[in-house]
């Protein structure tokens, strides 16, 4: 139903509207656009709507946020822009100015957003052997119920310890997330052991959620006091540099942490390249990069740059477009059939690749790709796990 308009539209969103030049050199690299040469579902469609949001001159409609809904927050807009349009934060305060979405599954989403509640939750799936009848009851519920999409999401393997830092204060410290601090704990160990060994010592801050679906889904209020205690986190640890192995999470911790170095292990390792020795591994394995990997994080060279120093491997990174496999945090709860359409597209050069692994450093992404169609022949994990695999006197 239709909302009353908006009260007092703020400056902010019409001023970051206003930077578009209306060019259209962002509907390439638009995934949503993609899917049906809709206007209104590509960048500057919804830069439009935002602002005529800001400027009262339209109504929130629930058909027109969804169009806002849709988006992936992916950014490849914003890397392709010329006139350098602040789309993430156009995109944050528009949601923002409208509350969450009403199909967003808040009951699940607070369960992934409590680390210590899942883990404990997953200990007991595995001991009931869940793995065995969840399949049965993820089919008996809707096609586009969210906990169907997230029984389907999870994993078979138990999951890792939590990692476990070095005792001492150090320069760096490790921010686990909350759905990567139970589902890539393994992954978070590898950076860690990667790190030591090329002369990095690492402590391990506590594990909760940074707040990336709060802000991204216009829930102010939890990914404020998300992002609080993030910095209360960070101050108590009295390091100078902060690392997660989950790209998703970089933007929001920058967001809370500003002035402060918030980036993942590979331009580090890469430093200090020539302290690692790798076993060979005579493999193919097929690279996704999601898009913070490339968008927000920057990294996508130094990644390839260490994984091509393990002898034998055959790294072959998918094609860019399509450019978002659609899992996008809670998007892939919210609007599966879509997230369904691009994670397909993603995974549709694997069968001429052949590869033996599929490696992706986003939780959220590995974990969707994996179920799509075809994916279960191959191994999915992330980069740096294979690494620590073949590191030398790593057992």
């Amino acid at each position: 139903m239709p909302h009353m308009p908006l009260e007092q539209p703020p400056t902010r969103i019409a001023a970051l509207a206003d930077q578009c030049v209306q060019c259209g050199l962002c509907l390439p690299v638009c995934p949503t656009y993609a899917l049906g040469r809709n206007e209104a579902e590509s960048p500057r469609g919804r830069i439009a709507i935002a602002a005529a949001l800001a400027r009262g001159a339209a109504d929130p409609t629930a058909e027109l946020r969804a169009h806002l809904d849709h988006c992936l927050g992916c950014l490849s807009c914003q890397q392709a822009c010329p006139a350098g349009v602040q789309y993430d934060e156009l995109l944050i305060e528009t949601r923002a100015l409208l509350g969450p979405a009403p199909q967003r599954p808040q009951r699940l989403l607070s369960l992934l957003r409590r680390p210590t509640l899942l883990r404990a939750l997953r200990r007991i799936g595995s001991a009931l052997r869940a793995t065995r009848w969840r399949r049965l009851l993820s089919a008996r519920l809707p096609a586009r119920s969210p906990w169907r999409v997230a029984l389907q999401l999870l994993p078979d393997a138990p999951t890792a310890p939590l990692p476990q830092g070095d005792p001492a204060p150090t320069e760096l410290a490790l921010f686990p997330g909350c759905v990567a601090s139970v589902e890539d704990a393994e992954a978070q160990q590898a950076a860690l052991a990667l790190l030591r060994a090329a002369g990095f010592q690492v402590q391990v801050l506590p594990a909760f959620c940074c707040g990336a679906m709060d802000l991204h889904d216009g829930d102010s209020a939890p990914a404020a006091r998300a992002a609080e205690r993030v910095r209360q986190a960070w101050q108590a640890s009295g390091a100078s540099r902060l690392l997660s192995v989950t790209p998703g999470c970089l933007g929001t911790l920058r967001r809370a942490l500003p002035g402060v170095p918030v980036l993942d292990p590979w331009s580090l390792l890469a430093e200090s390249a020539e302290r690692l020795c790798f076993r060979p591994l005579p493999l193919r394995v097929a690279l996704h990069l999601p898009c913070t990997q490339v968008n927000v994080a920057r990294s996508e060279a130094a990644m390839l740059q260490l994984l091509r120093r393990v002898p034998g491997l055959d790294v072959v990174p998918l094609p860019r477009p399509p450019h978002c496999c659609g899992a996008a945090g809670s998007h892939l709860l919210e609007f599966p059939e879509q997230a369904a359409q691009l994670r397909d597209a993603t995974l549709q050069p694997l069968a001429a690749l052949a590869p033996a692994r599929l490696l992706s450093s986003n939780i959220g992404c590995r974990l969707h790709l994996a179920t799509g169609a075809g994916a279960a022949s191959w191994i999915t994990q992330h980069p740096l796990s294979l690494l620590a695999q073949q590191l030398e006197n790593h057992p």
